[in-house]
C-alpha cells in the first residue's frame, strides 16, 4: 500500500488507460513517458511496482540501473528488451542489426545510434501489439549511458503505439537528470500520510521516539520505515536517546543509510562478508556471489540472517538488495581493505575468456577496482574495455575506461594520451562537464601533434556549447600555432574559421585569416575571412551582370578525401557555407545533401546536426520551404538529443525565418527570441544576426518597416563581417526604403554591389540590382528591376527572391501608373508566394493587385490545405507523396510505423483524399 501518493497513482493509472484505448484506426492507444524523480526513499520504486500491478502479467518490460555496471555499454537495454528479442525478425534489417549488435548477439559494432533508437521504438511498438505495454526503468541514474540514450530517444518519439515508459531517477546523482520528458517530482509526505504510515506499518513507539522519527524523516517514506527498525527496543520505548544518529546529517537519505548500516552491523561477520561481495558486484548473480564469497569462508546459509532481516531478496539464481541504499550502505560501511578484497575475489571468480564480451569487461573493472597503485597489465585490460565499448557506441563507457587506464599507468606520456582519449570520447557522449574536467588534467606537452589537434577540436566543441565561439576559435588558433606543420592543420583551421564567423568578431576573423596558408587548399577560407575586395576583382560594373571568374563550386574543396569517418567533414561543411555566402546555392545544397547522407551511412553523428542545418539553409535559399523546415526540425531534435546548444540556436533561427515567411507571428517570435537570448548570452554574433533577421522579416512582411529596419541594422552589426551580412542586406534596403529612410540603405547597396562582384553569380547580381532599383528613381529604377528579373532567370532558381523582385517591381509599376504591366508581375508574385506558403507576402501581393483593380478568388490554395495539418503530419504526408513506405518514413523520422500510419489516417480527411496515391498530385511537388 502507498501512503499519500494518490495524485501520483492517478496520473500513472490514466497513462495506462489511455495507452490501452485504441480508437479503431489501426494504431494503439496514446503512448506516454514520465520521469519520476526525487531523493532516495521517496517511493519511486513503489510507484513503479504499482504501475506493474496495473499493467498485469506479460505486459511489463523492466530494467534496473546497477551502479557497478554503469560502464558496461547496453547492459540495461539488454535486460529490458531481451524478453521480446524474438520480435527482432519483424523489424527492418538495419534496425534488427542495430539491436542485435547492442545485445552482443551478432558480434558487430553498433554503427548508427539513430538506427538503434528507432529500433528500440519499433520493437516496443511490436511488443505492445495495441497496448498497453509498460516499460519500467528503475534507478535510471545508474543505467549505462548508451542504454539510457537509446531509451530516452525512443521515449521522446512515442505517439500511438500503446506504450508507457516510466523512468525512476534519484535526485542529486551526477548525470542523472533526464531532460525532454514530462517530470513528476516526489516530495515528502504530508502529516496525515505520515501518521497513517507509522500507525499501520511501524511497531509501537513512545510519543517522544515517534516525534523524533518524524522530525528526522522529513516526510521520506523509507526513512519512516527504516529509522525505527534501526532502534533497539529500549530506544523505541523512549528509555534512551531514541535516534542514535550523528547530528547535522543533511538529508533523510543520509539518515536512511545510517539506519541500514546499523542493521548491517548487527549481522554475523560471514553474512556481512557475503553482502559486501554482492554489493561490490550487484549483478544479481547468486552463483558468482557464492563463488567469490568462498574466499572468505562464507556459504549460502550465511545469507539467512540478511534474508530474515529483509535486507536482501533471494531466488534460486539471483540475489537482490531490497533497496539500492542497502547496497550503498553495505559497501560504504566496509573498510577499504575489505572492499578491495571483495573486488579481487570477484575478478578471480570471473574466470574464462578474456578476449571479448561483457564477461571480460566485468572482470577488468573488478581488477581495476581492486588495484590501488600503478599496474600496467590492468591498465592494458582497461584499454581493451574502452576499445570494445567504443566499438559498440558506448562512448560514455569507453571514456570511463580510458580514464581508469590513465590512473593505472606510470608512464606520463601514456597517461596524457589516455586522458585525451577519455576527453574525446566523453565529448562524443555529450558529457561536456566531464570533458572540461578531464582536459584540465592533461599534460598537452606529452601529446603528439595529431592527438593535440584532436584534443583542441574537442575542447573547442565543448566551448562552443558551453561558452562562446570566440574562445573556441582562440583554442584552435593556439593549437595551430603550437603544432605548426607537424600535423594536418586543415581540420583545425577550418573549424577555427567557422567558430570565428559564428562569433561575429571581425578582429578575430582577421587573426584567423592571417594564419591561413597561401595555398589553393585554403582559398575558400580566405574568401570567407578576408576583405570582400580581395576575394576577386569585381566585374566591370554592376550593370554588366556576372563576369568571368571561378564559381564557388569550382574552388578546390579542402581535403575532404573519400569522406570516411569524420575526416574532412569540417572542410566539406566549410565548402557548403562558402556556397551559401557567395550565392552558389545549388553547390551548397549538393554538399549539404552529401554530408547528411554520409553522416547517416557512416554513423558520423557528431556532424549530423550541422549538416542538417546547412541542408536547411540551402533549401531555404532555393525556396524549398517545406523541405527546409523538415531538415531544420530534424536537426533541432538531433542537436537537442546530444546537448549541442550552439547548433540548436542556429536551427531555431532558421525555423524562425521560415515562420516569418509564413507570417506565423507566435512561432517566429518564440523561436527567434529564444535563439537571440542564447546567442547574446554566449557571444554567438552570427546566430543573433540570423534571429534578428527572422524577426525583421516578420515585421517587414507585416508592413512595420520601421521596426524591421531597426532589427535588420542590429543584425548587420552582430554579423560583424561584410561577407556574413549579404544574406540580410536586401531586406535591410527594402525596409529602409519603405520606412522613408533611403539614406540608411546607401552603405548596404554598396556592400551588395561589392559582394556580387566577388561572388560572380547571377543570383548575387539579381539581388544587387534589386537593391539598386529600390534606391533609384525614374527610368533607372525600371532598368535595374528588369535586369534583376533577367538575372533571376539566368541563375539558380530562387522562387521566393524572384517573387519578391516581382512584387517590388509591380509596386513600382503601379506607382508609375502602369497598371496593366503591374498586374502581370503581381499575379506571378502572388502565385509563387501562395505556392511557398508565404502568407504575409502573398497578402501584400494580393493588396497590390486589388489596388490595380483586380478581383481575386482566395479559395482553393494548396497552402490552405497543408495548413490544416500538424507539422509532423505535414512531413509524413510529404514523404508518403514520394512513394516511401510507412517503414521507410518511420526510419527517416525516428517514429514507429504505427505512428506513421496514424498520422496518415488523420491527414487524409483534412486533405480531402482517400489514399496515398492522391498525394503527389495534391502536393504538386514539381511546381
Amino acid at each position: 500500500m502507498l501512503y499519500g501518493r494518490g495524485t501520483e497513482q492517478d496520473r500513472i493509472r490514466r497513462m495506462l488507460v489511455r495507452a490501452g484505448a485504441g480508437d479503431g484506426d489501426g494504431a494503439g492507444g496514446a503512448s506516454g513517458a514520465l520521469v519520476i524523480h526525487g531523493e532516495a526513499g521517496m517511493g519511486k520504486t513503489a510507484l513503479l511496482e504499482y504501475a506493474r500491478g496495473l499493467a498485469g502479467p506479460g505486459r511489463v518490460l523492466r530494467t534496473v540501473g546497477i551502479e557497478s555496471e554503469m560502464e558496461l555499454a547496453f547492459g540495461g537495454l539488454h535486460q529490458l528488451l531481451w524478453p521480446v528479442a524474438s520480435l527482432l525478425e519483424r523489424l527492418p534489417r538495419p534496425q534488427a542489426a542495430a539491436l542485435s549488435a547492442a545485445f552482443g548477439v551478432s558480434g558487430e559494432a553498433v554503427r548508427d545510434r539513430f538506427a538503434l533508437g528507432t529500433a528500440v521504438l519499433a520493437i516496443l511498438s511490436q511488443a505492445a501489439g495495441g497496448g498497453p505495454l509498460l516499460c519500467v526503468v528503475d534507478d535510471s541514474q545508474w543505467l549505462d549511458r548508451a542504454s539510457l540514450d537509446a531509451l530516452v530517444f525512443a521515449a521522446r518519439r512515442l505517439h500511438r503505439e500503446g506504450v508507457v515508459m516510466l523512468f525512476a531517477v534519484r535526485d542529486g546523482v551526477p548525470g542523472g537528470h533526464i531532460g525532454g520528458l514530462p517530470q513528476l517530482l516526489l516530495r515528502g509526505l504530508d502529516s496525515a500520510a505520515v501518521d497513517a504510515l507509522l500507525t499501520d506499518r511501524v511497531v509501537a513507539l513512545s510519543p517522544y521516539a515517534r516525534e523524533q522519527i518524524v522530525e528526522q524523516a522529513q516526510g521520506n517514506p523509507l526513512a519512516l520505515l527504516e529509522l525505527p527498525a534501526s532502534l533497539t527496543a529500549e530506544q523505541r520505548g523512549g528509555q534512551l536517546n531514541p535516534v542514535a544518529l550523528p547530528a547535522g546529517l543533511s538529508s533523510p537519505s543520509s539518515r536512511i543509510q545510517e539506519a541500514f548500516q546499523a542493521q548491517i552491523r548487527r549481522l554475523p561477520d560471514a553474512t556481512r562478508a557475503m553482502l559486501l561481495v554482492a554489493a561490490a558486484d550487484d549483478s544479481g548473480d547468486l552463483d558468482l556471489v557464492l563463488r567469490a564469497s568462498a574466499r572468505f569462508g562464507a556459504a549460502l546459509e550465511d545469507l539467512e540472517p540478511a534474508e530474515d532481516a529483509t535486507l536482501v531478496l533471494l531466488s534460486e539464481h539471483t540475489l537482490a538488495f531490497r533497496h539500492p541504499l542497502i547496497r550503498s550502505a553495505t559497501y560504504q560501511d566496509a573498510a577499504l581493505a575489505r572492499r578491495l578484497a571483495a573486488h579481487r575475489a570477484l575478478a578471480d571468480a570471473l574466470t574464462g575468456d578474456r578476449g571479448a564480451g561483457q564477461h571480460a569487461d566485468r572482470r577488468a573493472w573488478h581488477l581495476a577496482a581492486a588495484t590501488t597503485g600503478a599496474d600496467e597489465a590492468v591498465a592494458a585490460e582497461m584499454v581493451g574495455v574502452a576499445e570494445r565499448a567504443g566499438g559498440r557506441q558506448g562512448t560514455a563507457s569507453a571514456s570511463a575506461a580510458y580514464e581508469r587506464a590513465a590512473q593505472l599507468t606510470a608512464d606520463p606520456a601514456a597517461r596524457a594520451q589516455l586522458l585525451a582519449a577519455a576527453a574525446i570520447t566523453s565529448a562524443e557522449a555529450g558529457q561536456f562537464h566531464r570533458t572540461a574536467a578531464l582536459t584540465d588534467h592533461i599534460n598537452a606537452l606529452a601529446l603528439d601533434p595529431r592527438m593535440l589537434a584532436d584534443l583542441a577540436r574537442v575542447r573547442a566543441i565543448v566551448e562552443l556549447d558551453r561558452g562562446s565561439p570566440g574562445r573556441a576559435a582562440r583554442i584552435l588558433l593556439e593549437c595551430a600555432d603550437r603544432i605548426g606543420q607537424c600535423a594536418d592543420l586543415a581540420p583545425v583551421l577550418t573549424e577555427a574559421v567557422q567558430s570565428a564567423q559564428s562569433s561575429g568578431d571581425r578582429r578575430l576573423l582577421a587573426d584567423v585569416a592571417a594564419r591561413l596558408p597561401d595555398s589553393p587548399q585554403y582559398a575558400m577560407a580566405r574568401a570567407m575571412t578576408g576583405p570582400l575586395d580581395a576575394v576577386r576583382e569585381p566585374a566591370p560594373g554592376p550593370g554588366t551582370g556576372p563576369g568571368p571568374g571561378t564559381g564557388a563550386a569550382e574552388l578546390p574543396h579542402a581535403g575532404h578525401g573519400d569522406g570516411e569517418g569524420e575526416d574532412g567533414f569540417a572542410e566539406r561543411i566549410l565548402a557548403g557555407v562558402h556556397g551559401l555566402l557567395f550565392a552558389d546555392h545549388r553547390a551548397a545544397l549538393d554538399t549539404a545533401a552529401t554530408c547528411v547522407r554520409d553522416c547517416r551511412t557512416q554513423d558520423v553523428v557528431g556532424w549530423l546536426h550541422t549538416s542538417l542545418h546547412l541542408l536547411a539553409e540551402a533549401r531555404l535559399s532555393l525556396g524549398l520551404h517545406e523541405e527546409a523546415r523538415a531538415a531544420a526540425e530534424e536537426g533541432l531534435a538531433v542537436a537537442g538529443q546530444f546537448g549541442r546548444r550552439h547548433r540548436e540556436t542556429y536551427l531555431r533561427a532558421t525555423l524562425a525565418t521560415l515562420a516569418a515567411l509564413q507570417g506565423d507571428h507566435e512561432r517566429c517570435t518564440g523561436l527567434g527570441e529564444a535563439a537571440l537570448e542564447h546567442a547574446d548570452a554566449h557571444g554567438i554574433g552570427l546566430a543573433a544576426a540570423h534571429a534578428l533577421r527572422a524577426l525583421g522579416l516578420l515585421d517587414l512582411g507585416a508592413g512595420d518597416a520601421g521596426s524591421a529596419l531597426a532589427r535588420l541594422e542590429a543584425a548587420r552589426d552582430r554579423a560583424g563581417h561584410p561577407v556574413l551580412t549579404a544574406f540580410l542586406l536586401p531586406d535591410l534596403v527594402e525596409a529602409a526604403v519603405r520606412a522613408g529612410q533611403v539614406e540608411r540603405a546607401a552603405h548596404a547597396v554598396a556592400v551588395m554591389t561589392r559582394w556580387a562582384g566577388a561572388a560572380q553569380q547571377p543570383a548575387a547580381w539579381a539581388l544587387a540590382r534589386r537593391c539598386q532599383a529600390l534606391t533609384s528613381s525614374g527610368a533607372g529604377a525600371g532598368e535595374h528591376f528588369t535586369a534583376a528579373l533577367r538575372l533571376h532567370e539566368e541563375g539558380t532558381a530562387q522562387p521566393f527572391e524572384r517573387a519578391r523582385t516581382e512584387l517590388l517591381y509591380g509596386e513600382w509599376l503601379r506607382r508609375e501608373r502602369r497598371r496593366s504591366d503591374a498586374r502581370g508581375r503581381l499575379r506571378s508574385a502572388l502565385e509563387t508566394f501562395e505556392g511557398l506558403g508565404a502568407r504575409a507576402w502573398a497578402s501584400r501581393a494580393r493588396t497590390e493587385l486589388q489596388a490595380c483593380g483586380e478581383t481575386l478568388d482566395p479559395a482553393g490554395r494548396r497552402d490552405e490545405l497543408l495548413d490544416r495539418l500538424s507539422p509532423q503530419e505535414r512531413e509524413v504526408v510529404r514523404l508518403a507523396a514520394t512513394g516511401a513506405t510507412n517503414r521507410q518514413i518511420a526510419a527517416r523520422l525516428f517514429l514507429s510505423p504505427r505512428t506513421v500510419g496514424h498520422h496518415l489516417y488523420r491527414a487524409f480527411p483534412k486533405l480531402g483524399v482517400t489514399t496515398r496515391n492522391d498525394l503527389p498530385l495534391l502536393l504538386d511537388r514539381d511546381r
